[in-house]
């Protein structure tokens, strides 16, 4: 199966303009995704998709590929149909790889890859237990559950499921039963990508601000995977000193 894993890259940010060309231990954040996307054995190819001619020149100047695309999309689901659209190879499968995580692990790319390899698998995407008691009631955390298959049921930011017989408290609730986050990587079949592409906003995605509600409304089934690899996104100036510290560490 010919698999193209493709970048995002917006330079417009409202907490973050320009995140992509933040330079990272000696190199643009664009440039380490890129990198770390490339060690995934399974991706065919890896491309950036942009609508900003600096980051263009970036990828240029590092010798990576690259595709300027319109200016006018709402989500990376829709910039990487308009790469599919345009690129050569007819591939089968793409992956979407969030352009602000430059520490992302090759194997959660492999694993996602190989998910969406089988004949079955319209969508794929990851998740990971949550360990951190922080997290398990915040709404900036969206969490999924899925079926005895590993397909994903819903996604919300409320804690799901809620236990209605246990007090609601961190540490009682993780030691009752495993919740997952959601990790936001998605792998789409080619055809199936076109479709979703063109579907309008849903009431659940619209409710949760969740773009894969969408899918689900429109009857779209989503491979989840389980990882054990924590996942690192900029989303501030202030992350970049987090996750700087947490990989010296």
């Amino acid at each position: 199966m010919k698999i193209l894993g493709i970048i995002p890259a917006r330079y417009a940010s409202t907490r973050f303009p320009g995140k992509p060309l933040t330079v990272i231990n000696g190199k643009p954040m664009i440039q380490r995704v890129y990198e770390q996307s490339l060690k995934a054995e399974l991706l065919t190819d890896v491309v950036v998709a942009t609508d900003d001619q600096r980051i263009y020149d970036a990828v240029v100047a590092f010798g990576g590929k690259v595709m300027m695309t319109s200016t006018e999309h709402n989500s990376g689901t829709d910039r990487c149909c308009e790469v599919v659209g345009k690129i050569d190879g007819n591939y089968d499968a793409v992956v979407n790889i969030q352009g602000d995580e430059p520490f992302i692990n090759p194997e959660q790319i492999n694993q996602i890859a190989e998910l969406i390899s089988s004949e079955e698998s319209q969508i794929a995407s990851l998740c990971k237990p949550i360990k951190d008691a922080d997290e398990l009631f915040d709404n900036n955390v969206v969490k999924v559950v899925f079926d005895t298959r590993g397909k994903a049921l819903y996604f919300s930011r409320q804690t799901i499921p809620f236990l209605r017989k246990v007090e609601k408290d961190e540490l009682l609730w993780m030691q009752e039963r495993t919740f997952y986050k959601h990790i936001g990587i998605y792998a789409y079949k080619v055809d199936v990508l076109k479709e979703i592409a063109s579907l309008p906003q849903s009431e659940l995605e619209l409710a949760e601000c969740l773009e894969q509600l969408r899918w689900l409304e429109n009857s779209y089934t989503i491979k989840m995977g389980v990882t054990e690899f924590e996942s690192y996104s900029i989303d501030t100036p202030q992350d970049v000193e987090k996750c700087l510290k947490f990989f010296k560490d």
